[in-house]
């Protein structure tokens, strides 16, 4: 019995981890159609839809999703609008939330957005009342181990960095911006395609929460995550090492 239970444990992991791929997928998929037709369904005449692919790629995104996803953009076969909105959140102990979302209804994704937010404790807040916390900055990601450092250093300064850090086993570039998508180029056609490339929200100031109180608002950031419209959550808590692990 105690094998077939361990069975069913490891079942149901695998489970929930093959459901949770399955909506990264969906949600790339989105992101790879919105970026196609707002420009040139060719990513190298539309960075936005670079970026999308990338990350695609670095989830290990089947290339039939998705070509499947560019080929949705330029048929007639969904006439789907989604709406681009950004959501400010704010929580108990410090906690705000940058919440991007690509939706169909937008009154819908608000509702659900605020219930989550509600029922734990948060609440939806008004254009600035989270986002004041945050600097909106252009990322780059690369393997540390597969450049070298100090070239890379130099040449990010070069090209007008904001920062450069190490992250576990990243190097990452930060620019404004405005200059994100010529900074990103400028690093690919020195190192090859990054690991990542996107433009994110920074906490300026990040806070440490007691391990018992993240755990809990990481639990609501999941389920903010879940939802299908919600593309990408930011918040300002500077996370804990050992939950990460």
């Amino acid at each position: 019995m105690a094998g077939h239970s361990q069975f069913k444990n490891i079942m149901h992991r695998k489970g929930a981890q093959d459901a949770k791929r399955a909506k990264l997928f969906a949600k790339l998929a989105r992101e790879i159609t919105v970026a196609a037709k707002s420009g040139m369904p060719d990513p190298k005449q539309n960075p936005r839809l670079r970026n999308a692919m990338i990350s695609a790629r670095n989830e290990n995104m089947p290339n039939d999703r998705i070509n499947k996803a560019l080929q949705k953009a330029t048929s007639n076969e969904d006439n789907t609008q989604y709406d681009e909105m950004r959501y400010e959140g704010i929580a108990n102990n410090g906690v705000f939330l940058i919440i991007e979302t690509l939706t169909d209804n937008k009154n819908r994704t608000a509702s659900e957005i605020r219930t989550i937010l509600n029922k734990n404790g948060g609440m939806l807040g008004e254009t600035g009342s989270a986002s004041f916390n945050f600097d909106k900055i252009g990322e780059v990601k690369y393997d540390s181990k597969n450049i070298s450092k100090e070239k890379f250093f130099d040449f990010s300064i070069d090209k007008n960095a904001l920062d450069v850090i190490e992250e576990g086993p990243y190097i990452i570039s930060t620019c404004s911006p405005e200059n994100f998508s010529k900074f990103r180029d400028d690093l690919e056609l020195e190192f090859g395609e990054p690991k990542k490339s996107e433009l994110i929200w920074k906490a300026k100031n990040p806070i440490k929460l007691e391990p018992d109180i993240e755990k809990k608002v990481l639990s609501f950031i999941d389920l903010l995550e879940d939802n299908d419209d919600i593309q990408r959550v930011f918040s300002n808590i500077n996370l804990n090492q050992d939950l990460e692990e």
